[in-house]
């Protein structure tokens, strides 16, 4: 599937802009309304193309820092809305251990898509997309080797805006996510895992795919609550009351890198991106507006792995087990796999260790206050001024 990018798209300036902001559960949306005007989303997404929400299910149960907030979610609407961007589409993808229909309930979407009026497609769905063979035209670092039949992206990407909404987080395969893993989901189908021993260069490669085939791209992330430990799913969660967007990919996750405490430029995945020119690694390169701050701070977060996660960097990354990939992951036996992970967080991890910690964020934080006083499937969320900050008068 031979796709032209549209003539309108714009490339990313030398100096890329990273907004942040500090914020509070009463604040929060408008916040994220000012963000996105910050970040100058309007200089990043086609007004004339139809807008991809690329939210980000996780996991299905409701954990803090796992998931894309249903505060970024709303507040990123209504962002867009605020510069014209009305046609907008959320697109969701599944993993071994999330369903995503449990997932919009549990953690509170349904609300925000219902208020709206946003429109919901699955990428797993073939009523909604389908998966077509794609030759990118930038060269690919891994993909071709690890699908030497061919690259299938879903088609109903292509000429499209994208937004993605990660959360910052912690990954035991990455050590951080952001908006290039945000990527994975969506345009990888259930056969994603065949890549996770060249998880890195599987990013870059995805984000040089979607630069071809976007007519804009865009991300916000949330810190409202950030997550450390064996991510993605079994983080620990510490409120650091922070919001970033950005329309460079790597830029917007080199500072959320950074305020993790980690060296963006010694992640490969960032520092292989901003080497192929796809985005800005460095830091003293970027832009920061807003409350910059924020770039003062440094958590100092640590990975570690779960069960789950160490079982899958022994088989994928260690020597004899890396050498028999195909026998392990490309064959039915991987059904093993993946049912064991299932069992594992759904059944053990989840009722046993995780439900404490989700408990005591909703009784503690006050981002779990918000989350059950607006978001939760049983309440109605309250109406927003239609005007953004910037122009309210008093």
């Amino acid at each position: 599937m031979p796709f032209t990018p549209a003539p309108w798209k714009r490339c990313i300036p030398p100096a890329p802009r990273v907004a942040v902001l500090r914020t509070s559960p009463a604040t929060v949306v408008d916040d994220y309304r000012r963000l996105l005007h910050l970040a100058r989303v309007e200089e990043s997404l086609d007004p004339a193309a139809q807008t991809i929400l690329k939210d980000n299910i996780t996991w299905h149960q409701l954990h803090p820092a796992v998931n894309t907030t249903p505060w970024q979610l709303e507040g990123t609407i209504l962002g867009l809305r605020d510069h014209g961007y009305t046609d907008l589409v959320d697109v969701h993808n599944h993993t071994v251990v999330t369903d995503p229909f449990k997932g919009e309930v549990n953690l509170g979407f349904k609300p925000v898509y219902e208020k709206y009026d946003i429109p919901v497609k699955y990428n797993f769905r073939d009523s909604d997309m389908k998966w077509e063979l794609f030759t990118p035209q930038a060269n690919m670092l891994v993909l071709p080797r690890i699908f030497p039949h061919g690259i299938r992206i879903p088609d109903y990407f292509p000429g499209r805006n994208i937004v993605q909404l990660p959360t910052m987080k912690t990954h035991t395969y990455t050590t951080y996510t952001g908006a290039m893993k945000n990527a994975f989901g969506g345009l990888l189908s259930a056969m994603r895992h065949y890549t996770h021993t060249w998880i890195h260069e599987t990013l870059v490669d995805l984000l040089a795919i979607g630069q071809e085939i976007h007519t804009g791209m865009f991300a916000t992330m949330d810190g409202t609550t950030a997550g450390e430990g064996p991510g993605p799913r079994t983080v620990l969660p510490h409120d650091k009351n922070i919001i970033i967007a950005s329309a460079d990919q790597v830029a917007i996750d080199a500072v959320a890198a950074t305020l993790m405490g980690f060296d963006p430029l010694s992640l490969p995945c960032i520092r292989l991106a901003h080497e192929g020119g796809l985005g800005m690694g460095d830091l003293t390169h970027i832009e920061v507006v807003g409350d910059r701050d924020v770039l003062n701070e440094r958590w100092n977060f640590k990975v570690g792995a779960n069960f789950a996660t160490g079982v899958g960097m022994l088989l994928w990354r260690t020597w004899p087990f890396n050498q028999m990939q195909k026998a392990l992951f490309h064959t039915p036996l991987v059904k093993v796999f993946e049912s064991a992970s299932a069992i594992y967080h759904d059944d053990i991890k989840y009722p046993l260790e995780s439900r404490k910690i989700v408990d005591t964020w909703l009784r503690d934080s006050p981002w779990g206050h918000l989350f059950t006083t607006e978001y939760a499937s049983a309440r109605t969320i309250p109406d927003r001024p239609a005007a953004p900050p910037w122009k309210r008068k008093g």
